[in-house]
C-alpha cells in the first residue's frame, strides 16, 4: 500500500522539512514553509521512455565530429524586443518573461504573438484569462478593420499533460505559458505554484522545447522583493531570463536582460505604455531628457551603459537642513551605499558640509543606475544644490570617484561621448587619461580632471573661457 507523508516545502529555496518551522534555515526566509502531501509510490515509473529525456537514447561523440553550424534566428518584428534577445528568437530556447502585476507582461508577449503568426505558427496557453478575454485585448492592440492571423491558436488550461497535447496536435512553431505559476502536473500532488511543480513544468517544458525545437515564452510572477516567484532553479531551467521593469504609474517600461546564454546580458529595450499597447522607444536619452530644464541648480546629466546601449539620463539632487538628529540619504534609482560614500567623500575631500543635510538623489524617468560612470553626475547634482549653482547645461559628467576624491576613467567612453554629441552636448567633463587611447571624438570639448574638486570647479564656472575645439583643458 502506498504512504502517505507529509513534509514542509520552502516555496523560496525549495529545502525540504519534516515538520513546519517560520524561519526557514536555508534561506532565512519568514513563513516560506508550506505543506505539501505526498503518496511514496517507490520509483516514478515512466511509460513513455522518450518522455523524460531529450530525444531518447544519447551516445557520447568526440567534439571535433560535432557540427556548428550557425542556426538562423527568428526575426522578431519588434525592434527593442529583439535586441534584448541578442537579435532574434533562437529555435529550440525557452526564455523566462518576469514582473510587477500589471506591469504589462501579458500585453507585451500578445503584441509580439500578433506580430509574428503570419510568419511563425503560435500557440498562446493562458491559465490566468479566458479566451474570450484575450481576444478582447487583441482586439484593442489590434488596428481597426485588421484581420487577425490564421496561425495564431488561443486556449485556456492549466494541466500540463493537456497542453503537450495541444502542442503535439498544432505543431506550434512557438509557445506562450502565461503563467507557470498556475500551470500543474496531475501526477504530484502538491497544487499549482508550488516549488515542486514550478520545477517540474518548467523542465519538461524544457525538454519539449529541446526536443521538438519548439521555442517557449514563460510568464513568470515576481515576489514583492522583485525575484521570479517560485525557486532560484527556475531561473537555471531557461535559457534567457528577461524583467519588465517599471513604475505602473509612469509610462516608460525597461524590459531588461538578466540572463541570456546566446546573447549580451544586460541589454535594456525601452517601451512607453499607451492605449493600442506598448510602443518601443528608438532613442530613450531624447525622452529622458525632453522635459529637462536648463540652468536649474540640483540637475546634472550622466551617461550611462546599460549592455550595449549609452543612456543620457537627468540626476537631481536636493540637500535641505535635517530637522532630526540624524540627516537623512534618500535615493531613488541610486545604490544606498554608493549616495552615503559619495557624500563622505564631499564632506571630506572637497570641504561641503553635508552632515546637517538631508540628501534626496533622483533618476528622471524611473532609471535604475548601477554603474559608478554616474559618480560625477550626482556628486554635482548634490553639490549644485547645496552651493544653489546650475551645472553647464551644455554638458555632461562621465567619472567614477574613489575614497582618495580622485576620478577613475569607466569603460566605453568613446561611445558614451559619441551619443552625447548626438543629442546636442558641446561639453563633457571626464576623468583625465593616463595612459595613451584612441583619440577623443571630434565636436565635442572634452574637459579632462584629475579630481573630483577640479571637475566640479570647471562644471560651476560659468564665465569660464572656453578653449579652441580639439583641445584639452587638465
Amino acid at each position: 500500500m502506498p504512504k502517505t507523508l507529509t513534509r514542509y516545502v520552502c516555496q523560496q529555496c525549495g529545502r525540504v522539512a519534516a515538520s513546519y518551522m517560520g524561519k526557514c534555515p536555508q534561506c532565512n526566509s519568514f513563513n516560506s514553509m508550506v505543506e505539501e502531501i505526498v503518496h511514496d509510490e517507490g520509483p516514478a515509473k515512466y511509460t513513455n521512455s522518450t518522455a523524460r529525456g531529450l530525444g531518447g537514447r544519447t551516445s557520447p561523440r568526440k567534439i571535433g565530429d560535432i557540427s556548428v553550424e550557425a542556426e538562423p534566428r527568428i526575426h522578431v518584428p519588434i525592434g527593442e524586443f529583439s535586441r534584448v534577445l541578442g537579435g532574434g528568437i533562437v529555435p529550440g530556447s525557452i526564455i523566462l518573461v518576469g514582473g510587477d502585476p500589471g506591469i504589462g507582461k501579458s500585453t507585451l508577449m500578445l503584441q509580439m504573438t500578433l506580430a509574428m503568426a503570419g510568419k511563425k505558427r503560435v500557440l498562446y496557453v493562458s491559465g490566468e484569462e479566458s479566451e474570450r478575454q484575450i481576444k478582447m485585448r487583441a482586439d484593442r492592440l489590434q488596428e481597426k478593420n485588421a484581420h487577425f492571423p490564421e496561425d495564431l491558436f488561443l486556449v485556456t488550461e492549466t494541466n500540463l499533460q493537456t497542453i503537450l497535447e495541444h502542442v503535439r496536435e498544432v505543431k506550434p512553431d512557438l509557445l506562450i505559458v502565461d503563467s507557470i505559476q498556475t500551470v500543474y502536473q496531475p501526477e504530484l500532488d502538491s497544487s499549482a505554484g508550488s516549488v515542486s511543480q514550478v520545477r517540474e513544468c518548467s523542465s519538461q517544458l524544457r525538454e519539449l522545447a529541446k526536443a521538438q525545437g519548439v521555442s517557449v515564452f514563460v510568464i513568470g510572477h515576481v515576489t514583492k522583493e522583485g525575484a521570479i516567484a517560485g525557486p532560484r532553479v527556475l531561473e537555471h531551467i531557461v535559457d534567457t531570463v528577461l524583467y519588465l521593469e517599471g513604475d505602473r504609474f509612469q509610462a516608460y517600461r525597461l524590459l531588461r536582460s538578466v540572463k541570456n546564454r546566446f546573447g549580451a546580458t544586460a541589454e535594456v529595450g525601452v517601451f512607453e505604455m499607451r492605449e493600442n499597447g506598448l510602443v518601443e522607444v528608438p532613442n530613450p536619452s531624447e525622452v529622458f531628457l525632453a522635459e529637462r530644464m536648463i540652468n536649474v541648480p540640483g540637475s546634472a546629466i550622466a551617461v550611462t551603459m546599460e549592455g550595449t546601449r549609452p543612456l543620457l539620463v537627468e540626476i537631481q539632487g536636493l540637500t535641505s537642513p535635517t530637522q532630526f538628529g540624524n540627516a537623512r540619504r534618500t535615493p531613488n534609482g541610486v545604490d544606498y551605499n554608493r549616495l552615503m560614500m559619495l557624500a563622505a567623500v564631499l564632506t571630506r575631500r572637497v570641504g561641503i558640509k553635508l552632515v546637517e543635510q538631508d540628501i534626496f538623489v533622483n533618476v528622471v524617468g524611473g532609471m535604475k543606475i548601477d554603474e559608478p560612470a554616474a559618480d560625477l553626475a550626482i556628486a554635482a547634482a548634490v553639490t549644485s544644490s547645496m552651493k544653489d549653482l546650475s551645472v553647464r547645461a551644455d554638458a555632461v559628467l562621465i567619472g567614477e570617484i574613489g575614497l582618495a576624491g580622485e576620478l577613475r576613467l569607466p569603460s566605453q567612453m568613446q561611445t558614451r561621448l559619441r551619443e552625447a554629441q548626438k543629442l546636442g552636448f558641446k561639453t563633457a567633463i571626464v576623468p583625465k587619461r593616463l595612459r595613451k587611447a584612441e583619440p577623443w571624438p571630434e565636436n565635442i570639448q572634452i574637459i579632462e580632471s584629475r579630481s573630483v574638486y577640479e571637475a566640479l570647479e570647471t562644471a560651476f564656472s560659468i564665465e569660464r573661457k572656453a578653449p579652441p575645439k580639439g583641445r584639452q583643458v587638465a
